[in-house]
């Protein structure tokens, strides 16, 4: 595994953790902010095993689509959780308000999670 993935694996830990201790705080918006950036950061690790790297979102999206799940490495079920999750980031970050709900963003941190786990059995097989 690169040191770069192993980095970018390790941030999206990081940003799950920050998501949680962000939505005990109250701060419903933030922690959505914090669970997209970690399933960035992980589509990120796997996409950088490949040797591909992007600049935008728009393209870790589209590629992590192209090059795991059109293949069948991973679920569908993850690709839409990215773009689902940056959505719900936009939201957050540049609405004035946003009316995130406590089970929600656990749901969301719950497929964070899940995607994380999923990325780390995939990098251990390779």
């Amino acid at each position: 595994m690169k040191q770069e993935t192993t980095d970018l694996m390790v941030k999206a830990e990081r940003a799950i953790h920050s998501a949680e201790n962000t939505m005990s705080d109250g701060d419903y918006d933030f922690a959505v902010s914090r669970v997209y950036y970690a399933m960035f950061y992980i589509a990120s690790a796997l996409l950088g095993e490949k040797d591909l790297y992007f600049s935008k979102h728009g393209g870790v999206h589209g590629a992590f689509g192209q090059h795991f799940i059109k293949t069948g490495e991973f679920d569908a079920k993850y690709q839409s959780w990215l773009v689902t999750t940056f959505s719900q980031r936009i939201v957050g970050d540049y609405g004035a308000t946003a009316d995130f709900i406590l089970d929600d963003v656990q749901e969301m941190i719950e497929q964070a999670r899940e995607f994380y786990a999923a990325a780390q059995k995939y990098l251990q097989l390779k």
